[in-house]
């Protein structure tokens, strides 16, 4: 049996991951906690609690995850998207703890037009991908066992995301413009949170101090990805496609940030499903949650 602490678990992924271990994992003792239980910035914090609760596996869901607001607002992106990954992964180093974190596409610049791989050179375009790839090393350089993954346009029925979005707009609105001219591939959080506690079952050994991509499969723009989620939910909503520029922002986005997901998929012997079967699986959990 393992103690287990999830942080950042009141966001979409903590959320899905404690859906599922509620339902599949009668083995271990998890631990999930969120800002209010547990600063990950406050590096004395994190080594109390690890020690007072034994812990062997640490699971970072935290991360500051606006994009635009990264911006203005370098410094808390960076607590949260460096220095807190860089404290668990040096008390995880000194408790020998296993760390397993959550990074993000947009540790690349978009600018290839094939699938990025884990051996890709990274170029973040903003805050938000410049302190996410800087927790991503911090991780690497600590001397920790570690797993970390990187995912891409996330999803649920909690927290706020795309998805809920465009649901929301296509039931109030006639018509609504959506980008066509960025490319990726949606992940269903529940999704990625099977494959963590995939991980965490499996004791896998030969997958640790490694990086990962995760996504569905397949590929589509946010179009696409709109257009999908208007006909889900049965609305009669008019998706039209735009340009990026004509939703000016202050950072530029990924043009392209499909991931090569070989690696994960030979080291855990899984199959990943297609992101539109992903999405429908999502929307009948997220009718569910809102019925309730």
């Amino acid at each position: 049996m393992y103690n287990i602490l999830v942080t950042g678990s009141n966001g979409q992924l903590g959320n899905e991951l404690r859906r599922i271990v509620e339902d599949k994992d009668k083995i271990n003792k998890y631990y999930f906690t969120d800002i209010a239980d547990l600063d990950i910035t406050d590096k004395n914090a994190v080594t109390d609690f690890l020690i007072k609760n034994n812990i062997d596996i640490v699971v970072n869901c935290a991360a500051y995850t606006n994009v635009d607001k990264a911006e203005d607002d370098k410094e808390k992106a960076d607590l949260i998207n460096h220095i807190g990954p860089k404290n668990l992964a040096e008390v995880c180093r000194d408790n020998n703890c296993f760390l397993i974190h959550v990074s993000t596409d947009y540790v690349f610049d978009g600018t290839k037009n094939t699938p990025y791989t884990e051996k890709d050179e990274t170029n973040p375009l903003g805050v938000y991908g410049i302190t996410k790839l800087n927790g991503e090393n911090a991780i690497i350089s600590s001397g920790c066992e570690y797993v970390i993954i990187r995912t891409s346009w996330l999803y649920s029925s909690f927290g706020n995301n795309f998805l809920k979005t465009i649901q929301k707009l296509t039931a109030e609105k006639d018509s609504i413009n959506v980008v066509f001219d960025q490319v990726g591939t949606p992940t269903y959080a529940g999704d990625l949170a099977t494959v963590i506690n995939n991980i965490i079952l499996n004791d896998n050994k030969n997958i640790k101090n490694q990086v990962y991509h995760f996504s569905n499969e397949g590929v589509c723009s946010w179009y696409d990805f709109a257009i999908a989620i208007n006909e889900a939910f049965g609305h009669n909503c008019k998706v039209l496609p735009c340009h990026s520029d004509e939703f000016p922002s202050k950072v530029t986005r990924p043009n392209f940030s499909v991931m090569d997901k070989t690696r994960i998929k030979k080291k855990l012997g899984i199959k990943i499903p297609y992101w539109k079967s992903s999405m429908q699986k999502c929307v009948k959990t997220f009718a569910f949650e809102v019925s309730i």
